[in-house]
């Protein structure tokens, strides 16, 4: 009997390979969902920026999925954002202008991302869906 040859193709396994982006926000907050909505996107673009440009590209090509997520508060944000850099993640705290429905500096969305998916569940598998 001949050994079984198991054909692997390193250039799709990588674009195979799922990226996403983790997006939370704070659920005390109870913001319309119009706010909400900017806030996420503050957090989608400002996270991306600081991610790597193999990471953004690999994401970009995936479709650029997102996940929005919820905290109760603030401390369980600040301890997410350390979780996630710890673990190595870019991230991107987002503190609102405050020239509509909170106050100025009030911190209202944390980005973490894009990144491969299997790493972001390891810090943010817990939450819940918006």
């Amino acid at each position: 009997m001949h050994p079984a040859f198991i054909y692997v193709d390193i250039a799709n396994a990588i674009t195979m390979a799922e990226y996403k982006q983790c997006i939370i926000i704070r659920q005390d907050l109870k913001l319309s969902r119009g706010k909400l909505a900017v806030q996420v996107a503050h957090a989608a673009v400002s996270a991306a920026e600081h991610a790597d440009a193999g990471a953004r590209r690999a994401w970009k090509d995936g479709g650029q999925k997102k996940i929005v997520l919820q905290v109760k508060t603030l401390s369980e944000m600040y301890e997410l954002k350390m979780d996630a850099e710890a673990a190595g993640l870019p991230t991107s705290l987002i503190a609102d202008a405050g020239l509509t429905e909170v106050p100025p500096g009030t911190v209202t969305a944390l980005g973490i991302g894009p990144a491969l998916s299997e790493r972001l569940d390891g810090v943010t598998g817990e939450l819940q869906l918006v």
